[in-house]
């Protein structure tokens, strides 16, 4: 990847929110960072802090209590003023959101939808200027008859095509910060596929650096440089995506590797329980111990960190050292951990 431009760099987020007289923290004690021209995947459940740590980056919560740090390109972007994020959002850091018919206006012609960011971070374009750029974006996006798409309403579309003119909107003014929550959910595998493609290309066009947010391990396989996995809030592993495939260590990351369907298995690994609610989180200790009782609790630090176990490979908690599924022989446990 040659020199590495650091373009995000998160210390000590720490998100949260109010339920009945108490903040709870959804994102807690997060440091992670982004460099230009990478993709940064981020995995994990729902429930387990990704989208709250993407609305946070993009200053998108409303009645949230933010601590710590966030720097893009060395301004902390996290205590700016909303004028100076609103300058921001939509210009040098933009989002794709996880359902577009939420986010696109129902009553606005796609053109017009499409033009509000230019308006806004472009005024100096002309009308004809900013029709002939939007023309290119829905071109670029694989729109077909994009002329005859600028003047439709959202419903008249189909799901990749409204997910494609999202990513329009998110792509017009070249951010070189771009998050992408959950981009392909709702769509088919072909039209995935293309959407996947697409992201692969601004990336190499815009050298932009892109945080992708996503459940699906498949998907951070294919398009991920390095991959944050998330649980209960927290970061729990941090590698290159080769070393998060070829030797994940976390128990978490482990199980959901395990519950990826694989030629030749007979049975797939579920993982007991569910990710706890924000107001149930076990604040301290090992927060994923509760749903790997087979491991002793010795195996758990009382305040759980992140090591790093080899250059630029994190796993948080000991556990890992002791950890193995209940259906191996405790002598296969420790995966070649030492």
């Amino acid at each position: 990847m040659g020199n590495k431009e650091k373009l995000l760099d998160i210390k000590n987020l720490k998100t949260s929110f109010r339920i009945g007289d108490d903040y709870y923290a959804a994102v807690d004690d997060v440091s992670i960072a982004l460099n230009k021209n990478e993709v940064l995947g981020i995995v994990g459940e729902s429930g387990s802090g990704k989208s709250a740590l993407a609305f946070s980056i993009m200053g998108l919560h409303t009645r949230a209590r933010i601590e710590g740090n966030i720097m893009f390109k060395d301004r902390n972007i996290a205590e700016i003023s909303p004028g100076a994020l609103n300058k921001l959002r939509g210009d040098e850091m933009a989002m794709i959101f996880q359902d577009p018919l939420t986010a696109l206006n129902p009553l606005m012609e796609i053109g017009d939808q499409i033009a509000e960011t230019l308006i806004l971070h472009r005024p100096e374009m002309t009308q004809r200027q900013r029709k002939r750029r939007i023309i290119e974006l829905l071109d670029q996006v694989g729109i077909p008859r994009p002329e005859y798409v600028f003047q439709q309403f959202p419903h008249e579309l189909s799901g990749g095509m409204r997910q494609r003119v999202m990513i329009a909107i998110a792509i017009a003014n070249k951010p070189e910060l771009l998050i992408a929550d959950e981009p392909t959910t709702a769509l088919d595998v072909t039209i995935q596929a293309q959407i996947l493609d697409l992201i692969r290309e601004l990336k190499e066009d815009m050298q932009s650096g892109i945080i992708l947010i996503t459940h699906d391990l498949g998907v951070v396989a294919e398009m991920a440089d390095r991959v944050a996995v998330m649980y209960a809030g927290q970061v729990v592993e941090i590698a290159d995506v080769y070393t998060l495939f070829d030797r994940p260590l976390h128990p978490y990351t482990r199980s959901l590797l395990n519950s990826v369907p694989t030629e030749g298995q007979d049975k797939l690994h579920v993982i007991q329980g569910i990710v706890p609610s924000l107001k149930h989180l076990p604040r301290e200790g090992c927060r994923f111990a509760a749903r790997i009782p087979w491991i002793d609790d010795s195996a758990h630090e009382p305040r759980p960190e992140l090591h790093e176990v080899s250059p630029g490979h994190f796993v948080r908690c000991t556990c890992y050292k002791h950890f193995y599924f209940p259906e191996e022989s405790k002598e296969g446990q420790a995966h070649g951990v030492t």
